[in-house]
C-alpha cells in the first residue's frame, strides 16, 4: 500500500475557495446544473486554544434547561390550569383530585387536549425549523453570514426566554405557547449552526495539521490518518457535549438556589427562567468574541441570501448518486430524529403530568439526567479511543436503547404497574436516556461529519439539521392525532417504537462508513479539479 503524499484528495488540502456548478457525466445532472459552495482553504487561521475553549463555554450555556425543558413545563403546567375536564364539563378542573386524567382548552371552533396542544406546537416549531434551514441554512457558507446567523438565532433565543417573566397566569398559556415555540424553534437552530462549525474546526487544530503533515509526507498510511482523523473529529464533539451535560449539571444546581427558598413563590419558575439563561449570555458570549475569522467566498454574482439555500440543497440532493451513503444515512437519521424526538416528547409530557408540572421535581430528574451523561460520555469516549472502535458502532449501541424507550412505553398500555405510570420509572429513564443518549448526540453528529465531503460543511450540516427536525413534523402531528382519537397518551408509543426500529436497521446495514468517507472527499476533490 502506497503512502505516497500524491494519494491524499487534494480536498484535504487544497487552498482553492470557490463557487461553482455541480457537474457529472450523468447527463440528467448536466441538464440542471446548480451552485455548490466549497470553503476549505490552507490558509484557514490555526484553532487556538482559547477560541476552541470558547466554543465548548457556548454549548455549556446552551444545554437546553431553558428552551427545551422549564419552558415546555411552564408551557402545559399553564395550558393543564386554564382547561377544563371533558368528563366533568366546562368549569370543572384538571387539576382536582376528582379530575379523570384528561384535560382540554379551547381549540378553533371545539376543544384539544393539553397533550396534542403541546405536540402541535412542537411540530409548528420543526415546521418553522425547517423554513429556517431550507431558506437560508446554507447561506452560512459565504462570507461571514454563518457567524452572524447564528449570532442571531442565539440572541432570539435569549430574548423568548427572558420574556417568559410574563407568564404567570392561566389564561396566558396561548402566549405560553407563542413563547415555547419561539425560544424551540431558536434554540433547535443554534444546536445545527453550532455543529457545522465543528468539522472546520477540527480540520484545523494542532493535531490535525500534524495528521495532515505525516501523510503528505508519507509517514503514515492513509487507513492511520483516517482513523485518527476520525478520532480527533470525536475528540471535539465529546468533549462539547460534555460540557453541554457539565453545563446542565451547574444550570440545575443554581436553579435549587431559588427553587428551595422560594417554593411558595408564585413566580419562582419565572425566575428560574431568567437565571437559567443569564448563564447561558454569561458563557456563550465569548465565542462571539474569540472566534477566529475564516470566512467563506463571496456570494456568487446575482445571487441572494433567501434564495441560495434552496439551491444548495438541491445540489446537494443531486450528488446522491456520488454519496449514495451520505444519503442512506441522512434518510434513516430522518425516521430516527424522529422517532426519538418525539419519544422524548410524550415521555416529558407524561413525566410532567406525573409531578404536577414541578420545575423542583423536573429539576432533580434533569441532575440525574445530567449527571450520568457526562460520565457516560467520557466512558464511551475513552472506551472508544483505547480500543480505536469505529464511531459507527459506538453508535449502534446507543441505537439499541433509543429502540427500548418506546417499547418500554408501549407497556403502559395494557397495565399501569410499567410503562411509564410509576415514580420509579421516571428516574430510571433519565439515568438510562443520560447513560445512552447523550452519546447518541455526540456520534451522531460525528457520522454526519464523517460521511460530509469537506469543505461543504454548512450544506451538508443543513440537511443533517433538516433531517433532524424537519422529520419531527411528522411524529407529533401523528402522535397527537393517536392521542385526540384514544384519549391515552400511551396509544403513542408503538408508532414510535416501529419507527425507531425500521431507523436503525437501515443505519446497521446499509450506512458503509468508510466508503462514505472516501465518496465525499472524492466529490469534493472533483468539484475543486474542474476550477483549477
Amino acid at each position: 500500500m502506497s503512502t505516497s503524499p500524491t494519494s491524499l484528495p487534494s480536498a484535504l488540502h487544497n487552498g482553492v475557495v470557490q463557487a461553482e456548478d455541480i457537474k457529472s457525466d450523468e447527463s440528467s445532472d448536466q441538464d440542471a446544473n446548480q451552485i455548490a459552495i466549497s470553503s476549505i482553504g490552507k490558509d484557514e487561521p490555526l484553532v487556538t486554544r482559547r477560541e476552541l475553549w470558547s466554543y465548548y463555554l457556548y454549548y455549556n450555556g446552551d444545554n437546553g434547561v431553558g428552551p427545551l425543558g422549564y419552558t415546555q413545563t411552564l408551557f402545559q403546567g399553564l395550558a393543564t390550569a386554564a382547561g377544563y375536564d371533558p368528563l366533568a364539563g366546562p368549569g370543572s378542573s384538571c387539576l382536582a383530585t376528582t379530575a379523570s386524567g384528561q384535560c382540554v382548552v379551547p381549540w378553533g371552533s371545539g376543544t384539544k387536549s393539553v397533550s396534542s396542544v403541546v405536540l402541535i406546537a412542537n411540530g409548528i416549531s420543526f415546521a418553522i425549523m425547517t423554513a429556517i434551514f431550507t431558506t437560508i441554512g446554507s447561506a452560512a457558507d459565504y462570507g461571514t453570514f454563518g457567524r452572524w446567523l447564528l449570532f442571531a438565532v442565539t440572541v432570539i433565543c435569549w430574548a423568548a426566554q427572558y420574556a417568559c417573566m410574563a407568564l404567570t397566569t392561566p389564561n396566558r398559556w396561548v402566549l405560553a405557547m407563542v413563547f415555547y415555540i419561539i425560544g424551540f424553534v431558536s434554540y433547535g437552530a443554534t444546536l445545527v449552526f453550532y455543529a457545522a462549525l465543528f468539522p472546520r474546526l477540527a480540520r484545523n487544530t494542532p493535531h490535525a495539521r500534524q495528521l495532515r503533515e505525516k501523510y503528505e509526507n508519507g509517514e503514515i498510511p492513509l487507513e492511520v490518518y483516517e482513523q485518527e482523523e476520525s478520532l480527533e473529529k470525536n475528540r471535539i464533539s465529546n468533549v462539547s457535549t460534555v460540557h453541554s451535560n457539565v453545563g446542565y449539571i451547574i444550570t440545575l444546581l443554581l436553579n435549587l438556589t431559588l427553587l428551595l427558598p422560594m417554593t411558595n413563590n408564585p413566580k419562582v419558575d419565572n425566575y428560574v427562567l431568567v437565571l437559567v439563561t443569564t448563564y447561558w449570555v454569561v458563557l456563550g458570549i465569548w465565542w462571539f468574541i474569540l472566534q477566529e475569522p475564516r470566512p467563506g467566498p463571496s456570494l456568487p454574482e446575482g445571487e441572494h441570501y433567501t434564495t441560495i439555500g434552496w439551491k444548495q440543497i438541491w445540489a446537494a440532493l443531486k450528488t446522491y448518486k456520488h454519496l449514495p451513503y451520505t444519503f442512506v444515512y441522512l434518510f434513516s437519521f430522518f425516521l430516527l430524529a424522529d422517532g426519538l424526538n418525539t419519544t422524548g416528547t410524550l415521555v416529558s409530557i407524561c413525566q410532567n403530568n406525573k409531578f404536577s408540572f414541578s420545575f423542583l421535581q423536573n429539576t432533580y430528574l434533569g441532575l440525574s439526567q445530567a449527571i450520568t451523561s457526562t460520565i457516560s460520555t467520557l466512558a464511551f469516549w475513552y472506551i472508544q479511543r483505547y480500543w480505536k472502535i469505529s464511531t459507527k458502532k459506538m453508535f449502534v449501541v446507543t441505537n439499541v436503547v433509543t429502540i427500548l424507550i418506546p417499547l418500554w412505553g408501549m407497556i403502559g398500555i395494557w397495565t399501569e404497574k410499567l410503562g411509564f405510570h410509576n415514580v420509579w420509572e421516571f428516574w430510571a429513564y433519565n439515568i438510562v436516556f443520560g447513560i445512552f443518549q447523550a452519546p447518541y448526540y455526540a456520534f451522531s453528529q460525528t457520522m454526519m461529519a464523517e460521511l460530509s465531503p469537506p469543505g461543504f460543511d454548512n450544506m451538508f450540516f443543513g440537511l443533517f439539521g433538516l433531517s433532524n427536525r424537519a422529520s419531527s413534523m411528522v411524529g407529533p402531528n401523528v402522535i397527537q392525532a393517536i392521542i385526540d382519537k384514544t384519549g391515552n397518551n400511551w396509544q403513542g408509543f408503538p408508532f414510535l417504537f416501529a419507527l425507531c426500529t425500521a431507523a436503525s436497521m437501515v443505519i446497521w446495514f446499509g450506512v458503509d462508513v468508510t466508503k462514505g468517507r472516501r465518496d465525499a472527499v472524492k466529490w469534493a476533490d472533483e468539484q475543486r479539479s474542474r476550477t483549477r
